[in-house]
This record gives structure tokens, C-alpha cells and sequence, in this order.
């Protein structure tokens, strides 16, 4: 049974007010965590060429908007918890936007490619058609479109005082090529240890 607008609202605003309560204490365990695989993948699938312009969804504190920066990108952050926002800002010295992904607004066809690390599955199953299809359109014809998620077996609801849904790979793969994009990679996290127990799912796709 779908929720009424109401409440996704206020499940997404639970999660962001966790989040700006623990702000500092997430970008302590965060800062250093290693996602150079999953920055590579994006920029491998973009191709030769670049500078590109990088959209990275549920930026934090701006890990990765800095990484890409610092490679030559053009990168920009959208970031629901307004403190995130402002640690971002500060660290990356990128542009970053306050939207949450109940209330996206993007420029259409901007984007060279868009970057969705642990963000996306904060989203409620039913509202995540809408956010795919507005990333979608963010993206320039034949862009790239990135997302890691936890894995799971489709259970959904607060887990750690944070709203998240977890897929496994054949619903994830059927729900993001409903709207619009052909898959072009997917390869599971840590990388050291077998398929069974990893607990992330990253996955690499073209708009079409």
C-alpha cells in the first residue's frame, strides 16, 4: 500500500534530522573511507576526454565532491541535512544545493555523469520511479549514472534511526532500467570477500 505524501515526508525528515545530529561524528568515521573504486567506475564508463560535469546525490560532507574536484571535474553536490551542506562546501569548495530527494529540482540535461554513493537507498521504494526519472533527465544524452547501495533481500523501514530500503541485484537492475538506463557494470563491496557476504551492491549505468 502506497504512503500518502505526508508521510514519506516525514520519513525522509527523520533521516536528514539523524543526520544533522550527528554530523561531526559521521564525517569522522567517513572522511577516509576508501571509494576510489567506485569513483573510477563512473569516470571509466564516461570515457576518455572530460572535464566533466559531475552531479554527486547526497553529497555528505563532501568526500567525494573534493576527490572529483581535485581530478579536474566540475563537480556539484546536492545534500539534503543543511549541515552537511555546509561542511561540504567548506571542504570541497564546490557548489553545493539544498534538496532533498522528495523535492529534486535539477537543470535538465546538465550533467556528464551522476554520482549516487550510499545515498539512494535512504529513499522509500515507492518514491525512487520519480527520483530515477529526475536524475534521468538531469543527465546529457548517453550520460552515466552511478549508484552504491547496501544489500539486502528487499526489507525496508528504520534501521540505526535512518529510513532504508535494501535490494538485491535483480530488483535493483529492474527498477533503474525501468527508468531509462542500461546497465553497463555492477560489482559487490568488499571486493575481498566472497559475493555472499558483501554488503554492497555498486552499479554502472547509460542513459538511453
Amino acid at each position: 500500500m502506497s504512503l500518502p505524501s505526508v508521510e514519506l515526508r516525514a520519513l525522509l525528515d527523520a533521516t536528514l534530522a539523524h543526520y544533522e545530529d550527528r554530523a561531526a561524528a559521521f564525517w569522522a568515521v567517513t572522511r577516509d573511507h576508501d571509494v576510489t573504486q567506485n569513483r573510477s567506475a563512473l569516470l571509466a564508463a564516461l570515457g576518455p576526454g572530460g572535464p566533466w560535469t559531475i552531479l554527486d546525490v547526497g553529497c555528505g560532507p563532501g568526500r567525494d565532491l573534493k576527490a572529483f574536484s581535485e581530478l579536474g571535474h566540475r563537480a556539484i553536490g546536492v545534500e539534503g541535512a543543511g549541515r552537511f551542506v555546509a561542511m561540504a562546501q567548506a571542504y570541497s569548495n564546490c557548489e553545493v544545493w539544498q534538496q532533498d530527494f522528495l523535492e529534486l529540482d535539477l537543470p535538465q540535461g546538465r550533467f556528464d555523469g551522476i554520482y549516487a554513493n550510499a545515498s539512494l537507498f535512504h529513499v522509500p521504494r515507492q518514491s525512487l520511479p520519480l527520483v530515477l526519472a529526475r536524475l534521468h533527465a538531469a543527465l546529457r544524452a548517453d550520460g552515466v549514472f552511478f549508484a552504491s547501495n547496501p544489500r539486502g533481500t528487499g526489507e525496508e523501514g528504520y534501521r540505526d534511526g535512518r529510513y532504508a530500503v535494501l535490494y538485491d541485484w535483480p530488483s535493483w537492475r529492474s527498477l533503474v532500467a525501468a527508468a531509462g538506463f542500461a546497465p553497463v557494470s555492477h560489482y559487490y563491496r568488499p571486493g575481498d570477500v566472497p559475493v555472499a557476504q558483501a554488503q554492497w551492491i555498486a552499479s554502472v549505468w547509460r542513459k538511453i
